[in-house]
């Protein structure tokens, strides 16, 4: 056969759903790889014949192999340290006060804007490298924490370095409207006219971001205001995303499932006429355990309504220096499970397939099917529940993305 590699000795998470077992499950399996993608998959017992000697095999020694994880939901460029207001909430202040006291997400933008981008780049560097130690093979980072021009220009194109010299790939999202800047204090709406006549048009027409993200939030923006930047973005032909419904139900969701958003993303608050609204859209939810765990909230998104209403349901690790400095997918897996009840199996599909959907490349990325991306992860365990069960035992053997390898053993 005209392949460049075959993978034998292996069990494959495949996550195809069109597959009746769990985890989409082939046990003794074989997949094939041409041009980086998937060329085959299937059970070794049904692999047409080949001649051994005429490809490279790779042998995964009775192991699982899974599509490579993505972490759909990070603000992962940042400078500055927001520990002292970790301190704070042990002592009793909630995020919103100390975001009201001028703490928060401004205090990470004046860090921000005295970082250089090399400063960002070495940072973002690390970051992506202990997220690719996990077996992340693709990572949205958002801007935000310039909240002005030339800062959230700075951090986009360092994403974009990021994702030319770094081996995982890089999604960028444009967040400008991430919280109200100083400079513009009791004028949101000005703020708003700055982001859509001034930012956005010239950070679109330089190819920066991949999609565009709003904060709507009591302690963000209204749903008017998010509108007027989701018809700028569709304007410029980009997609939208949403923060929604973390603190209180605004409706956002709604919003975001009328303008055909690729994903909402919290959701703590949402509700049943915004989880139909997802549905008819079909408009992913993107579950954020790491923010729910770190600011200790107590109400949890409604899995039970996501569920039967089919919602696809992408788990995410929102790194960040405020509310979820947890640079960890893995982390994401158990996470989801213990403190939302998902299950093993719905973890890893919001890792993996949704989590492509989430950034609207699920015809290419998420699943080990034919045609798909040959981003694959080999995993030292015995079953695919592994890797939500337990946490710190970096079972990757071997990290692959678009069929070579970008770690081995």
């Amino acid at each position: 056969m005209d392949w460049d590699l075959l993978w034998l000795d292996i069990n494959v998470a495949t996550l195809d759903p069109a597959r009746t077992a769990a985890y989409g499950a082939i046990e003794d399996a074989a997949v094939a790889i041409k041009d980086g993608k998937i060329a085959w998959v299937g059970p070794r017992s049904e692999l047409p014949e080949f001649d051994p000697f005429s490809l490279p095999i790779q042998r995964g020694d009775g192991n699982w192999l899974t599509p490579g994880l993505i972490d759909c939901h990070t603000h992962l460029l940042f400078g500055g340290s927001r520990a002292n207001e970790f301190e704070q909430r042990l002592h009793g202040a909630s995020y919103q006060q100390i975001a009201e006291a001028g703490g928060g997400i401004l205090s990470t933008v004046q860090a921000t804007r005295k970082a250089d981008e090399e400063q960002l780049f070495q940072h973002g560097r690390i970051r992506l490298n202990a997220l690719l130690r996990e077996g992340v093979t693709t990572v949205e980072i958002k801007s935000g924490y310039g909240l002005e021009l030339a800062t959230e220009q700075r951090m986009l194109e360092v994403a974009r370095h990021l994702g030319r010299l770094h081996p995982l790939e890089i999604h960028t999202t444009y967040l400008g409207a991430h919280a109200l800047p100083a400079e513009f204090k009791d004028d949101a709406n000005g703020y708003i006219d700055s982001v859509i006549n001034s930012q956005l048009p010239l950070l679109a027409d330089a190819g920066l971001m991949d999609a565009v993200d709003v904060f709507c939030e009591t302690i963000g923006f209204d749903l008017a205001q998010t509108e007027r930047i989701f018809q700028a973005a569709q304007r410029h032909n980009l997609p939208v995303k949403l923060h929604a419904e973390q603190l209180s139900n605004l409706g956002g969701s709604q919003l975001a499932a009328r303008y055909r958003a690729l994903s909402v993303d919290h959701i703590e608050c949402l509700d049943e006429a915004g989880v139909a609204a997802l549905a008819d859209a079909g408009t992913v939810a993107v579950l954020l355990p790491g923010a729910f765990y770190f600011l200790r909230e107590t109400r949890k998104p409604p899995i039970e309504l996501l569920r039967q209403y089919g919602i696809p349901m992408a788990v995410a690790s929102d790194y960040n220096p405020g509310s979820s400095p947890l640079c960890s997918t893995l982390l994401m897996l158990n996470m989801s499970c213990t403190l939302f009840n998902l299950t093993p199996e719905e973890a890893l599909a919001g890792v993996t397939r949704h989590a492509a959907r989430a950034l609207g490349q699920q015809h290419r990325l998420g699943q080990i099917t034919v045609g798909m991306d040959a981003d694959l992860v080999q995993w030292a365990i015995r079953h695919p529940a592994e890797l939500a069960w337990q946490y710190g035992t970096a079972p990757a053997v071997e990290v692959m993305k678009a069929g070579k390898f970008i770690t081995h053993r």
